[in-house]
């Protein structure tokens, strides 16, 4: 079974039932909706259809709504700019009017203020390189550095900035509400900046009575200099390459994401490796070694999930990307791993006993975790110890638990209903996985379960052989 887990976004190409069916059975986990780009009625039809396709086929998947963040765009244009190196282009404010030839509006008002002389801007994706000569009270004159054309609503990167834009805007929180309503399992927030940014969107989740959890977005500066505060207030990280690599120099990229990755194993969170894994995909039917080679890394490293964007949402070939992806990970899982996992922190009791059980599973032939889990922390304690060789079998009662759970590497959730008996419960538990041909007569099953001892209940670990 595979460990690392697949995210695709869904978009106009694969946003039918035929093709969410067919990203379930090339093997997708997570379902992400980017609210850059999606309405509130699209939102509210396609989570109870894919979730309804997902019990068809008797799968565990979770929903990940992204919100837009707080980005800065640049405004309408009539036509394309066409921009040569030594032009000079004014960014105006507040609905000023610019005399320049090449002038265009921004949605951040305050980029006046943030902004200083001999700053750097980067235009659409990093395509046209901007250098800050002079700024007055509504306008900025930049001097154009890289050739380009510049469109409409074009986004703008600001490198080593500081912007002061809230954490979310009215649009974020209109789009969360929509996800709270239809009950996402996971919320991304975009250009988390500082651990106040986390916690105000958990806030706004508790205020809405959701238990959706908290994916910070890496993607700045600030972000990777605060970077172990930001992972220890958010549920799970997201790397996401794009932005981050115009940001950052991009000969930094591959470190800052083997660092996180790193970190995120040692404080025991999921993450997530993001964008341009198969870009190349996005119009042909086979991705470039260097892709496959982007992707094995990512695996190696033992991220818990890889993320396709552009690739599932307008791609000619969507579910193809999905099968590539489950095809590497299944090879390179074989290989072994980066091991980043044996400098985990054990900081409770809880833990510790997880690590027991781990240890004993890597020591045995033929082994199986099973772990029963309320909330997932158990099951999420056991997937960030990496298990060598064997699979986790979560089950929870909970069916948003089970959902959650999609994203942990190396975990199979199941919901089944906990007996007040929990040897009755384990015997449910071993029913199920010999039924589903997951287990064979005479495998290991190291389970950690609790007991009922003195009328307490007691967290154990057993080793039991499969009937």
């Amino acid at each position: 079974m595979r460990k690392t887990k697949i995210i695709c976004t869904l978009g106009p190409a694969t946003e039918n039932p035929d093709m969410i069916r067919q990203l379930l059975k090339e093997g997708a986990d997570v379902f992400r909706l980017n609210m850059s780009h999606a309405d509130h009625a699209w939102v509210r039809q396609i989570v109870p259809l894919t979730r309804g396709i997902a019990e068809e086929l008797s799968r565990a998947v979770g929903i990940l709504l992204d919100t837009q963040g707080p980005a800065i765009r640049t405004g309408d244009l009539k036509t394309e700019l066409h921009l040569k190196p030594g032009d000079i282009l004014e960014f105006t404010v507040r609905g000023a009017k610019s005399s320049e030839p090449y002038s265009v509006d921004v949605n951040y008002d305050g980029l006046v203020d943030d902004i200083q002389e001999g700053d750097t801007v980067l235009v659409d994706n990093g395509v046209i390189q901007l250098l800050v000569i002079e700024k007055q009270n509504d306008r900025i004159r930049c001097r154009v550095m890289t050739a380009g054309r510049l469109g409409s609503r074009r986004h703008i990167n600001l490198p080593g900035v500081h912007v002061n834009l809230p954490p979310l805007t009215k649009k974020d929180l209109d789009d969360i509400a929509v996800g709270v309503e239809v009950g996402v399992d996971f919320v991304a927030l975009s250009f988390a900046r500082q651990r106040s940014d986390i916690d105000e969107l958990r806030r706004v989740l508790l205020q809405h009575g959701s238990k959706a959890q908290v994916m910070a977005k890496i993607e700045d500066q600030s972000a990777v200099r605060l970077i172990d505060e930001m992972i220890t207030a958010a549920d799970s990280i997201m790397i996401a390459r794009g932005d981050l690599g115009i940001e950052c120099p991009i000969e930094e990229l591959p470190i800052i994401q083997r660092k996180v990755v790193k970190l995120c194993a040692r404080l025991g969170k999921p993450v997530v490796v993001a964008t341009h894994l198969l870009e190349s995909m996005v119009h042909n039917p086979i991705p470039t070694r260097a892709e496959v080679t982007d992707v094995a890394n990512a695996v190696f490293e033992q991220a818990d999930a890889v993320m396709l964007s552009e690739e599932t949402t307008i791609g000619s070939y969507p579910a193809e990307c999905v099968r590539i992806l489950n095809r590497v990970a299944l090879r390179i899982e074989r290989s072994g791993g980066a091991g980043y996992a044996k400098s985990a922190v054990l900081e409770d009791v809880r833990q510790k006993t997880v690590a027991s059980a781990v240890v004993l599973a890597n020591s045995l032939p033929r082994s199986r975790i099973i772990v029963f889990t309320r909330h997932g922390t158990m099951a999420r304690n056991t997937s960030n110890l990496r298990p060598e060789l064997a699979t986790v079998f979560a089950f929870t009662p909970s069916e948003e638990v089970r959902r959650q759970l999609a994203l942990c590497w190396g975990t199979c959730p199941v919901r089944i209903e906990f007996s007040q008996d929990p040897n009755e419960t384990i015997e449910t538990a071993e029913k199920y996985l010999r039924d589903c041909g997951l287990t064979s007569p005479g495998d290991n099953l190291v389970i950690i379960s609790d007991i009922r001892a003195g009328g307490m209940l007691v967290d154990t670990v057993q080793l039991r052989v499969a009937r």
